[in-house]
């Protein structure tokens, strides 16, 4: 199997092996955290969550860390970033400590929602910090490889942990013995870090870069500084846009699973079956991420990265409206592969461009960026759905509406890639597989 045989090549680098026990620890504990967060919030008995309940928490948890984005990338172009994934795990683990207390306390209110949207968006940050530490750890032709190998194992690490969170859920029936193990795995990963030399994973500072207190007081000049950036690296910049896309579209999927199974397939006296088959349907779209690991390598050994996003929009578009469109739970599942298989294809294809396209001295910032379009997509399509999803989640107008985004992003990502290939000469810095050559300018179809 490919994927074994690629992650043994990068397990052969020492320093890849340590950030990559870091990320699987660490995402080890986010699916721990997040059993515990829906058994909490989403499947109580005496809560009824709909559209505009899921749009509510998305707001909470991810669109203030949005606004705080560009800051944070200011601390992975500026602070040791081995450090800062080291600093992130042990506040993640305090900040649980916290959301504990609020959940002995019986509190669902703003305390309760404020501890959730720190300890998420310290998430967000850690896993910036990890992607752009990456090209540190790999070679430049490896990275195609290392973007499908490390995102999904860590996407692997975090279903298994939340496989373990829900039997210790099951087990002892407490959210708080849920809680507790989510920081015990948060300290391992900081420890975990240490193991990695200070300044390691970049970045790479030139020594004329301005500190950072005059980098915060200048952030806006910051930001207009990484447009121009991206907007010289035309296919990286691009990219963004088509994640931005991706996870619009797919945050109208995953409202409208969760409203399916917890309001239509399953009654208010059934929640712990609808927890269950909620769960079996996550796994399944994780088992669609972790086959997009595989896929993805080889096609991009023979098509060119855009081209392979391209078809992958264009087959998000068809999944949308069969199987999902049966709204069945067979087809969920089946749906749910293959939507998870896209998604995961397209992430792979846009970190490699980011991380191959982009500037070491930028490159916290625009994946700091990059989570912000993430972040935003998500809320965006939670607060639509809020709006146009009914309680039960089913809606035909909805999934044709998906359906429509999914093929007007293929067509419009594709003319433009091809455009932008034109304009920087037929080239494309860093677009690179795993077989092609990495100099800075790969011929790209």
């Amino acid at each position: 199997m490919r994927f074994i045989r690629d992650l043994g090549t990068l397990l052969r680098r020492r320093d890849f092996r340590r950030l990559f026990a870091v990320r699987l620890t660490s995402q080890f504990g986010d699916g721990v955290f997040q059993v515990a967060l829906a058994s909490y919030v989403l499947f109580s008995p005496e809560r009824a969550p709909d559209a505009a309940a899921i749009a509510g928490l998305f707001a909470v948890a991810l669109l203030p860390y949005s606004v705080l984005g560009p800051f944070t990338g200011v601390l992975l172009d500026r602070w040791s970033r081995r450090q800062i994934l080291f600093g992130a795990n042990l506040t993640r683990a305090a900040l649980v400590c916290v959301v504990g207390v609020i959940v002995a306390a019986g509190n669902a209110g703003v305390p309760f929602y404020l501890g959730v949207l720190l300890t998420l968006g310290v998430n967000r940050f850690l896993l910036s910090g990890l992607s752009a530490g990456l090209p540190h750890v790999v070679e430049r032709d490896e990275l195609v490889m290392a973007n499908a190998v490390t995102p999904t194992s860590g996407t692997a690490s975090f279903l298994v942990g939340g496989g373990v969170g829900a039997g210790v859920k099951i087990l002892i029936d407490s959210d708080l013995a849920v809680l507790g193990l989510t920081v015990l795995v948060y300290i391992a990963a900081a420890l975990l870090a240490l193991r990695l030399q200070r300044g390691q994973l970049g970045p790479d500072l030139q020594g004329d870069e301005p500190g950072i207190k005059e980098a915060l007081r200048t952030i806006a000049g910051g930001l207009l500084d990484g447009g121009r950036h991206l907007r010289e690296r035309r296919q990286a910049g691009l990219g963004l846009a088509a994640i931005g896309s991706l996870r619009f579209f797919f945050g109208l999927i995953t409202v409208s699973m969760i409203l399916l199974y917890r309001n239509y397939f399953y009654g208010p006296d059934h929640l712990d079956e609808a927890f269950g088959a909620l769960a079996i349907t996550t796994g399944m779209v994780g088992a669609g991420i972790f086959v997009a690991a595989l896929v993805t390598p080889w096609a991009t050994r023979v098509m060119p990265l855009r081209r392979w996003i391209t078809v992958l929009f264009v087959a998000a578009a068809v999944v949308t409206v069969v199987p999902l469109g049966l709204f069945t739970q067979p087809a969920l599942m089946v749906g749910g592969f293959l939507t998870g298989f896209c998604a995961q294809g397209v992430k792979i294809s846009v970190d490699t461009l980011v991380q191959t396209g982009v500037d070491d001295v930028f490159r916290g910032r625009v994946f700091s960026l990059y989570d912000m379009i993430f972040n935003v997509g998500q809320v965006s399509a939670a607060a639509l759905g809020a709006v146009i999803l009914p309680d039960n989640g089913k809606s035909y107008p909805v999934l044709a509406l998906i359906a429509l985004g999914f093929a007007a992003t293929a067509v419009l990502y594709s003319r433009a890639a091809q455009r932008g290939d034109r304009l920087d000469g037929g080239g494309l810095p860093g677009g690179v597989g795993p077989g092609d050559q990495a100099d800075d300018r790969t011929q790209q179809g």
